[in-house]
């Protein structure tokens, strides 16, 4: 299981972070079927998976904090390898249910600043984003939200589809280039949170010139997502995803790049909400 989980978050077919943390910290369940002699040895195999784990995507901080957080609460612990196996067990419960209760609090704490009539515009795909919209629908408003598709891999897509199963929510794709056609006619963009660090808020790639143009045409922009996913002393590391997701047939002399993520000053967000609260 850890394998194939390493395996999927490196593919990211996984494309909510908060997903993909829960997903790793499950996947350690793997070592309560292990043989092991010492606690030692259990503490050495589950530093090194934790740390595979971690590595398998180097831009999540929910993902960094959870394997940190697991490691930290098990090594020096257990004085017998039963002992260290039952804890494990109950911080996997525990860390599991802390991702899912602040990604939770995040939502409805957005939800709060969602008004009936509101117009949104959301990009790519986010689990929090799309629960704070179904936590205010919920509660009675009537919501435009306009989509981008999310080039190259159309998560975009994905997220009209979820929206297009919640009552009282309007739901329009349009493709990345017309953001600004979309915003005109937007009260706020609702965007997800995959890292913020050293002054920086990273974003799956076209966050960066959606923010700029909501601020040129005077649309807020709020980015809303777990607390985890601010963390201080983090080195980001951008993906490059293969070049096929461009342009399925290569061509000669031209180079292809396929970034993941942008990187946006958090001066140019507007509001960050994250299950601590709001931020402006």
């Amino acid at each position: 299981m850890i394998d194939e989980t390493v395996a999927e978050i490196r593919a990211m077919r996984t494309h909510s972070t908060s997903a993909v943390a829960v997903k790793a910290t499950r996947s350690l369940a793997d070592l309560l079927d292990r043989e092991y002699v010492t606690v030692d040895e259990f503490e050495r195999d589950l530093e090194h998976n934790a740390g595979v784990l971690r590595r398998s995507n180097p831009s999540h901080a929910a993902l960094h904090n959870a394997m940190r957080d697991v490691e930290r609460s098990i090594v020096g612990e257990a004085t017998s390898v039963e002992g260290a196996k039952q804890l494990l067990e109950d911080v996997i419960a525990r860390v599991v249910d802390d991702i899912e209760t602040a990604k939770g609090e995040a939502a409805a704490n957005a939800a709060e600043h969602i008004e009936d009539g509101d117009t949104l515009l959301v990009h790519d795909y986010s689990t929090t984003v799309l629960e704070a919209i179904e936590n205010a629908a919920r509660d009675g408003a009537h919501l435009t939200v306009y989509v981008t598709e999310a080039r190259p891999r159309t998560l975009g897509r994905k997220t009209a589809r979820v929206l297009a199963g919640m009552s009282r929510v309007e739901t329009r794709m349009v493709v990345d280039s017309a953001m600004g056609y979309a915003l005109r006619d937007c009260d706020r963009v609702l965007l997800g949170i995959t890292c913020i660090t050293g002054g920086t808020y990273y974003n799956r790639i076209g966050t960066f010139p959606l923010v700029v143009t909501a601020r040129e045409l005077g649309v807020p922009v709020t980015a809303v997502g777990s607390g985890a996913k601010t963390i201080e002393e983090f080195r980001f590391e951008n993906e490059f995803r293969d070049a096929v997701e461009v342009m399925r047939e290569p061509v000669e002399d031209v180079e292809i790049e396929n970034p993941s993520y942008d990187a946006t000053p958090i001066g140019m967000i507007d509001t960050v909400i994250t299950d601590d609260g709001v931020r402006n």
